[in-house]
């Protein structure tokens, strides 16, 4: 097995190696509460999704779940969880869940595009291992997630002078604020033309770092 297909976060299907997460990480990252409740939902979805999934797999026989439509199921398994964590989202911050509607609606897909179908149903039936399955879930929506909140901390304060978590009801509540004649604000990187040019930046030293790394393995 390779370098690229194991390793979560060096991979090419990782969220900085494959920029699979990129439109996530752009939406989510406008402000530290999204990031924090989108972070919650990855955790949630992913676990909850492979869990489940890998359960059905391993315990239901072929002929009752058959390989050709588990796509399918992994995908309403996955939207059912993304809902239930709306629904406890709405319940405990409405107008937070209300900001983030959208943004939680894109988690199960992003869940279901991912290659833990395929891990799932590969492996072979002497090494059936849920535990094995729900870690390897976990781990890709630990990466995604440590991303958008660690983006999240350097956007917002330059975006809009705070730093904020979900608090109230009535929303997001800040714990940081800067003086806005500070170095710090600078407009643009709260659009997402401006998160594009920082993600730019950031990834050009992912890169250079990611073949400084795999450079010194080879030699």
């Amino acid at each position: 097995m390779s370098l690229d297909r194991q390793h979560s976060f060096w991979g090419s299907l990782s969220p900085l190696g494959g920029l699979s997460g990129a439109g996530l990480l752009i939406m989510a990252s406008a402000r530290l509460s999204w990031a924090v409740i989108i972070a919650g939902s990855l955790f949630w979805v992913y676990g909850l999704t492979a869990f489940v999934f890998s359960l059905l797999c391993y315990k239901v026989p072929p002929k009752i779940f058959p390989y050709e439509g588990r796509g399918y199921v992994f995908t309403c398994i996955a939207s059912f969880f993304g809902g239930v964590y709306l629904l406890l989202t709405w319940l405990l911050c409405p107008l937070a869940a209300f900001e983030m509607f959208f943004l939680l609606l894109l988690v199960p897909l992003f869940c279901a595009s991912s290659d833990i179908i395929e891990q799932t149903v590969s492996i072979q039936e002497n090494t059936f291992d849920i535990a094995n399955d729900v870690s390897e879930a976990v781990s890709q929506a630990a990466v995604l997630a440590g991303l958008i909140i660690v983006f999240s901390i350097i956007r917002e304060p330059l975006s809009y002078c705070s730093l904020s978590l979900p608090g109230t009801p009535g929303g997001i509540v800040t714990i940081m604020y800067f003086k806005s004649n500070s170095f710090f604000p600078i407009g643009i990187f709260s659009t997402s033309a401006g998160a594009l040019l920082l993600l730019g930046y950031i990834i050009c030293l992912y890169q250079y770092g990611k073949n400084a790394v795999i450079g010194s393995f080879i030699k």
